[in-house]
């Protein structure tokens, strides 16, 4: 008897994703509760397990694009030992493979990095995304184990190495697939990366979008931050860190200006009376934005925990859809990885998003003295159809005064 493995609904709107990784191979013997592959949609990947004992028999290989509800590999009762999955029949002559392959298959098995076990969760989709054979691929790791680093090494390597002359016969190629030469390498997108594109071009044509600047200075949160840090630290199990200074202070200006925590819907202007704040993480997939829920009701040690806990699923790619729906306005640090300015474009259907940056020594002019502070810039990029100019303005001042007298907060370290 057989159990049918299946892609599950992982959405309302989502209809399809990809097998992008599987964790087991056909032949494998699973346990209930076993990781078997990981589906990537338009929004988040999800670990899909195995519902009972057996051995696993794949379907479909890895990267295929599949319909939810589809079957996509069985499992058979069992156990590995004389399954079917593992005990192919003899090869014929013609199907028989030279001792050469032979060999090559055997040291393979010896090498750590064949396994997909062999594999780190992040080198593995570096695998799969640049299509790198993990046989060919030395692990630095501990025991062996593949890096991302290394399998980043291995794709930058093999896109130098001298091209081998093509054996192909002409009308061969197929278009639709991952197409390389020396000049440029042509791959399909990641259905996230698809659906960032289609968001930001959403919100690019739905809202009068304009952006707002000002500067704010670190200094006493920097001071309160370094004072407090072993306390916390030691309370807490994990740092305290800028973001929750910022969330709790974006929280204060949308009191103060409620239109920013509001959307529009069709003809409609919905003004929400709770903050669950959004808080951009980037991943080696793309973007993503899991929502700090009743953020005005959390201590700053909640919000810590939850922003930590978010990025780690979000780069194990273990976030799930829940995560990052429902969100009333959205914050985005651009600052760690180098960013002095920018515009940052709204998360629909949201009418306001905040753009932290990098925090630079700068002169400025204080008491008429001229002094060095650690200094943001900060951007607010907002729906002109819900938020006026000075709405705008008054929201990032509110939330200057905040950081640069964070006793305006309701501090609970």
């Amino acid at each position: 008897m057989s159990t049918e493995v299946k892609v599950p609904a992982v959405g309302e709107s989502i209809t399809s994703g990809i097998v992008s990784v599987w964790h087991k191979k056909s032949g494998d013997q699973v346990k209930a509760g076993d990781a078997l592959f990981t589906l990537e949609t338009d929004k988040v990947s999800t670990e899909i397990t195995a519902e009972k004992d057996g051995v696993l028999q794949t379907r479909v290989a890895e990267g295929a694009e599949v319909k939810i509800g589809e079957v996509v590999a069985v499992i058979e009762e069992g156990s590995g030992t004389g399954a079917k999955p593992e005990t192919k029949p003899a090869a014929t002559k013609s199907e028989a493979k030279p001792k050469t392959e032979e060999k090559q298959e055997s040291q393979k098995q010896a090498h750590p990095a064949e396994s997909s076990d062999a594999l780190s969760p992040a080198a593995r989709r570096v695998v799969v995304e640049e299509k790198l054979d993990p046989a060919k691929i030395s692990g630095s790791g501990k025991g062996g184990r593949v890096t991302k680093g290394d399998a980043l090494a291995a794709a930058q390597n093999r896109e130098t190495a001298p091209a081998t002359p093509s054996t192909s016969v002409p009308g061969d190629e197929k278009p639709d697939s991952q197409v390389e030469n020396e000049r440029f390498t042509r791959k399909k997108m990641s259905p996230l990366r698809r659906k960032i594109a289609a968001q930001l071009v959403m919100a690019q044509h739905t809202a009068a979008i304009l952006t707002t600047f000002n500067e704010c200075d670190m200094t006493e949160v920097q001071n309160l931050r370094a004072k407090s840090q072993d306390a916390f630290t030691k309370k807490n199990g994990f740092k305290l860190g800028f973001m929750s200074f910022f969330i709790k202070a974006a929280v204060e200006a949308l009191k103060a200006v409620p239109p920013i925590n509001g959307r529009i819907e069709g003809d409609d202007f919905i003004q929400n009376h709770f903050y669950d704040i959004g808080v951009a993480v980037g991943t080696e997939r793309g973007l993503v934005v899991p929502v700090v829920r009743d953020a005005d009701k959390k201590s700053f040690s909640e919000i810590e925990r939850d922003i930590a806990d978010y990025a780690t699923r979000a780069r194990e790619g273990k976030i799930k859809i829940e995560d990052l729906q429902g969100g009333t306005f959205t914050i985005s640090n651009g600052g760690v990885y180098g960013s002095m300015m920018g515009t940052p474009i709204l998360n629909p259907p949201q009418s306001g998003i905040l753009g932290m940056h990098a925090i630079q020594k700068r002169p400025v002019a204080i008491k008429d003295e001229i002094v060095v502070r650690p200094m943001m810039y900060l951007a607010l990029s907002y729906d002109h159809r819900a938020v006026d100019g000075k709405e705008a303005v008054t929201f990032l001042v509110t939330v200057k005064q905040c950081i640069e007298d964070p006793k305006k907060l309701p501090l609970d370290f």
